[in-house]
């Protein structure tokens, strides 16, 4: 059916070719949604009819569904993607159109814009990524999306906010019976609140000895019990001998070691100056400026920029600051195209330590160690990779058919802080209208943000003084009702406020309103 060469090499630069022609047949096909639904919507709104009228979006979504034979959901994914490349980025729909980036980058940049609704911030982040995507290759979909996301975040940083407190709003956890005496958790917490519930876990599920027949999902569900019981987790291998079985019965087990570490990667002015721009939370992703200011100001350790002495260059054990350090700065495995967090890979010398002579080369120091993976480790040890480190992070891979391949830290590209000459002189900075009112436009945003809760406080208070006034007047118009008809006090045992004196119907300014007391939640459980 097709010629199939034999040389590595070439059959490699087939399928890179026909990688770049698959993007370019998917932007050909998407434009041509794109031109249909525009030519429906057209044709919609012309039509006069009053009933069971059909819009454009569905007509295009069930022409798509019948040609490609997918399902309507399917289809109307596939439409709003077209539509989203036509009129929101088309800058990024010509990259594809170019073969200069691929479907799944393009689609993750779909989906995490989404919520931008301003058309100039949106344009902003079109043009902003178009720069910046050709140095995506050999990325991870991980990577992409927190590239993507510290755009979104660093662009429309209010709306960032604002969509992150109603989410806050909305925090909870559920407990939910399930069959055979199982039961299933799930909930929405804060993000910092999940890594470090994370990283609990998986302590407790790492005291066991290595005879211990669980899984580590399965340690780590029993070490949910462990914690809530504050024990350590006891082992299940059944030997006498094992000093973890004491974990059973020792509750100061569980809570020795319990401190947990979670890494942030930030720039220093969003950490120091109060910048906008967004940080990383380790094993979660893009966290907003103010959750890295709240995280900064609750650490009890800030590490930057680590120092290696000549003597720690020369082990082959990185010291603590360095290794943390690293991993801050690859965030991921460092080879194309893997998402695999650091905190669970191994770190490579690249040139090889040598343990004869350690000064002969391969010292231990940030330029020469990076972040790699059991598998990826075994690939370039036995594989035939090759592999090359700059002193800015960047390794340049060489495969055993001699293509190439470079990867720049995640960290350093997400939060690089460039720094010019320290006696250079300072640019003149012109002043700018476009920049004057982007000021002015934060400026009023942050005001309206710290006065809208005050408001809202005023606004409820007065609508309790006016409620509390109508409810005097109420009861004051029964008493004379009372009187009227009637000339005795009550004897009905309900509304017995009848038969006290009126009230005045008016308040005095210091007048609050009664806080309403919580009845207890009932002592049985969920389920």
């Amino acid at each position: 059916m097709f010629e199939v060469l034999s040389d590595p090499a070439a059959l490699v630069g087939v399928i890179e070719s026909t990688h770049r022609e698959e993007s370019v047949l998917v932007a050909r096909r998407l434009a041509a949604v794109a031109a249909l639904l525009r030519h429906r919507v057209a044709t919609a709104e012309r039509r006069e009819e009053e009933y069971a009228a059909i819009d454009g979006f569905e007509q295009t979504a069930a022409e798509v569904a019948a040609a490609m034979n997918l399902s309507p959901m399917g289809a109307g994914f596939l439409v709003s993607h077209a539509e989203a490349l036509d009129t929101r980025l088309p800058r990024i729909a010509g990259l594809l159109a170019e073969g200069r980036t691929d479907w799944r980058t393009v689609r993750v940049i779909i989906t995490r814009t989404e919520l931008v609704t301003n058309g100039e911030l949106i344009a902003k982040i079109d043009q902003s990524l178009a720069a910046r995507i050709g140095n995506w290759h050999g990325w991870s979909r991980q990577r992409i999306v927190n590239a993507v996301d510290a755009a979104v975040r660093a662009t429309d940083a209010d709306a960032v906010r604002e969509r992150r407190l109603e989410a806050e709003n909305e925090r909870h956890i559920a407990i939910t019976a399930s069959d055979n005496g199982m039961a299933e958790i799930n909930g929405s917490v804060a993000a910092t609140a999940a890594s470090a519930f994370d990283h609990r876990l998986s302590q407790l599920a790492k005291q066991v000895c290595p005879a211990d027949p669980r899984t580590m999902d399965q340690r780590r569900a029993d070490a949910l019990a462990a914690l809530a019981e504050n024990r350590g987790l006891a082992c299940a291998c059944g030997q006498s001998g094992c000093p973890a079985r004491a974990g059973e019965h020792n509750p100061d087990r569980g809570r020795a070691g319990a401190q947990v570490i979670i890494n942030v990667v930030a720039a220093e002015r969003t950490v120091y100056g109060g910048g906008a721009e967004p940080g990383y939370l380790e094993g979660y992703g893009v966290i907003d400026a103010e959750q890295v200011r709240q995280l900064a100001a609750a650490a009890s350790l800030l590490v930057a920029d680590p120092v290696t002495s000549p003597v720690e260059a020369l082990r082959y054990q990185p010291s603590a600051a360095l290794e943390r350090a690293v991993r801050c700065r690859d965030l991921t495995c460092r080879f194309p195209g893997c998402s695999r967090p650091a905190m669970v890979c191994d770190l490579d010398h690249t040139v090889p330590f040598n343990h004869q002579n350690p000064a002969a080369g391969g010292r231990t120091v940030a330029e020469n160690l990076k972040c790699l993976c059991r598998q990826h480790h075994r690939l370039k040890t036995f594989g035939g990779w090759r592999d090359e480190q700059l002193a800015d992070g960047t390794v340049i891979w060489t495969s055993p058919t001699g293509s190439t391949y470079r990867t720049s830290p995640a960290g350093a590209d997400l939060f690089a802080q460039p720094r010019g000459p320290a006696c250079a002189a300072p640019a003149p900075r012109r002043p700018s209208r476009s920049r004057q009112r982007s000021g002015r436009i934060i400026r009023a945003r942050k005001h309206n943000r710290e006065q809208r809760p005050i408001n809202e406080a005023r606004r409820r208070l007065e609508q309790d003084r006016k409620d509390e006034i109508a409810a005097r007047k109420f009861r004051n118009h029964m008493r004379d009702m009372l009187f009227l008809f009637k000339g005795t006090p009550s004897t009905s045992p309900y509304c017995t406020w009848v038969n006290d004196p009126r009230e005045p119907e008016e308040l005095p300014p210091d007048w609050m309103p009664d806080v309403p007391t919580l009845q207890p939640l009932p002592d049985d459980p969920p389920f």
